[in-house]
Formats: structure tokens, C-alpha cells, sequence
């Protein structure tokens, strides 16, 4: 009741205060910045593991479960630890106490996944770090469809042309298509005859390896390039393993 008081004894000074909280107002509105996503700094470090072919159990096992108990007992500041495997992919959701420099947390964080790779499965790449934040939200999703185009045509489209295009619209981040069927080239092997001359399918996977590479040479004069990449299928079937003359891939 005294602000009634003191309004009712003081109507000028009352009204002189109102005028400008109204104008302070007015111009803190309009001079004020907006933005649907905000930058807004969130504690949370997103880690996602990939290993095509890997089973989900596998990946909890031999990858998420390790880097668990790596990150709990090497990088500090950590609240809680979440994970989630699914077949090829293992994704941990590592949330900091609020006020903790997410930038060196995610520099432990790398330093403890590269000791977490001599223990994993042989050929796995290092993870993916992100740090999680409200602008990594998806705010519009584009589907696309056709009546005579396959899916793999469809998801090279979609990655080499509309993209490409949409990466010129200032402030958008666009992430790469999912979904569909991107281009392939399985090699069947012949159990029988890789023992028979003494090779195993490791052999294979190294001479794939060792003949699909790009050496620089140095200056390109007359078309002379010292390229070994391997762009036709019928090649692969001209391949040697190891050093052995007699056996070709097939």
C-alpha cells in the first residue's frame, strides 16, 4: 500500500518515471538483436564413433564402453556420460559442468581417442567431435523423390548439385544427404582357391589398397599424369596379389 501512498503524494515524480521506463523501453527494442537460434553455449560434447559392418553389440563392447571409462577417469569436468549404439555407429553425449572451457575438453577428449584407436578394431578411423549447440538443430529437411531416377543417381544429385547450391545461402550450414543408396563396389572372394595359393583375404585388402593411390609427380607436361587411381571396374580383375604372377583377382 505505500507505493499507492507514495504515487497519490507524488503524482508528477510518478508520471516523470513512467515516461521513462516508456522510452528506455521503445529504444531497448529496437536496438536489440534477434535471432530464432541464438549462440548459446551449451556444455555438451557430442562424440560418434563409425565402423561399417561393426554389430551394435560389438560397438558397445570394444568402443563405447572403453570410451566410457577412458573419459570418466581422464577429462575432468564431466556431469554425466550418455551413450547409444546402433549397427556401425556409436554416438557418446558427454555433458560438462556449467562454466567448464569446452574447448579444452574437447582437446582431452581427442587426446584420449587417440589412445582409444590402438585398442579398437583394426581400420577404425577417429571419431567425430561436435560440440553441441542450438544452432545445430535442423530447422528445414528436404526430401526428394523421381519417377526415373534410382536412388543412387538421386543421392548423387543430391550431393553433388543441390548441396553445392544451397552452400551459397549466407548463414546456412547444410550437412550431407541420408538416406538412399550411395554407389559401391563389393569384390566376392574365393575362399578355396585364396588358400590354395597361400593368401588370405588381408592380402586382397592390401593390393586394393597399394593399386588405388595418386603419386605426385610433379608438373603435368604432354598429359603425362602418375595417377594409379583404379576408375573402371574391369581393372580390378587385372590386379595381383602380393608378388605372385600366377594369381589374379577375378
Amino acid at each position: 500500500m505505500w507505493i499507492v501512498r507514495l504515487a497519490l503524494r507524488r503524482p508528477y515524480t510518478i508520471a516523470v518515471l513512467s515516461a521513462l521506463i516508456l522510452i528506455f523501453g521503445w529504444l531497448s527494442a529496437t536496438r536489440m538483436k534477434s535471432d530464432i537460434l541464438p549462440s548459446i553455449d551449451i556444455p555438451v560434447v557430442i562424440v560418434v564413433w563409425n565402423y561399417p559392418g561393426l554389430s551394435a553389440e560389438d560397438m558397445e563392447r570394444r568402443v563405447v564402453l572403453i570410451s566410457e571409462r577412458a573419459y570418466s577417469t581422464t577429462v575432468s569436468g564431466i556431469s554425466r556420460i550418455e551413450s547409444q549404439s546402433i549397427p556401425s555407429i556409436g554416438m557418446l553425449k558427454v555433458y560438462f559442468q556449467p562454466g567448464t572451457d569446452i574447448g579444452g575438453a574437447i582437446a582431452q577428449i581427442t587426446a584420449v581417442n587417440n589412445g582409444i584407436l590402438r585398442g579398437a578394431p583394426p581400420g577404425m578411423q577417429p571419431p567425430g567431435v561436435i560440440q553441441f549447440n542450438a544452432s545445430n538443430v535442423p530447422v528445414v529437411q528436404m526430401t526428394l523423390s523421381s519417377k526415373t531416377l534410382s536412388e543412387q543417381q538421386i543421392f548423387d544429385y543430391s550431393l553433388n548439385f543441390i548441396r553445392i547450391r544451397l552452400f551459397t545461402i549466407p548463414g546456412l550450414s547444410t550437412p550431407g544427404p541420408f538416406g538412399g543408396k550411395s554407389r559401391q563396389i563389393n569384390v566376392d572372394l574365393d575362399q578355396a582357391r585364396l588358400q590354395a595359393k597361400g593368401f588370405s583375404p588381408t592380402d586382397v585388402v592390401n593390393t586394393l589398397q597399394a593399386s588405388n593411390v595418386i603419386v605426385p609427380a610433379g608438373t603435368a607436361r604432354i598429359g603425362v599424369s602418375a595417377a594409379r587411381q583404379i576408375n573402371r571396374c574391369s581393372k580390378f580383375s587385372q590386379l595381383r596379389a602380393a608378388f605372385n604372377p600366377s594369381f589374379t583377382m577375378s
